[in-house]
């Protein structure tokens, strides 16, 4: 059985050299740090599904999305087929700098995070590779 890509996107949200991190309370990366985001649903583009989930999951309603990068995510069972699979489009975005971030949908808890705090934490590893080239400067 071939399983068909599903669409997903999250959202970069920066502030003073920390990023805006959500607790995922739901698999894939349950119980991991991760860029608010999430699967996409029908008719949305990629920039809509980063801006809803980043809103569903911490009611900061940000804009101007630029693509920053995409991954293919592929999960795998124990007999090694894949057990999910996702096309990811990581956006950076914009949002009010007095915007309150707080834990809602999916996400059980949320913090503000710097690149060395994401080094420690439980994060997929795109999570990580996007922060660290973020904060190299490009």
């Amino acid at each position: 059985m071939t399983s068909t890509a599903k669409a997903a996107s999250s959202a970069i949200l920066e502030r003073d050299g920390r990023f805006l991190l959500v607790l995922r309370r739901n698999p894939p990366s349950a119980d991991m740090y991760a860029f608010p985001g999430g699967r996409a649903e029908p008719g949305e583009t990629p920039e809509q599904t980063a801006l809803r989930e980043l809103r569903e999951e911490t009611g900061i309603s940000a804009r101007n999305p630029r693509l920053f990068s995409t991954y293919d995510l592929k999960t795998h069972a124990a007999d090694g087929s894949v057990s999910s699979h996702f096309l990811l489009s990581v956006f950076r975005v914009d949002a009010d700098g007095d915007a309150q971030a707080q834990a809602a949908d999916d996400a059980a808890a949320l913090g503000w995070y710097t690149v060395e705090d994401i080094r420690r934490l439980p994060v997929p590893q795109s999570v990580l590779e996007c922060a660290e080239r973020l904060s190299s400067g490009e």
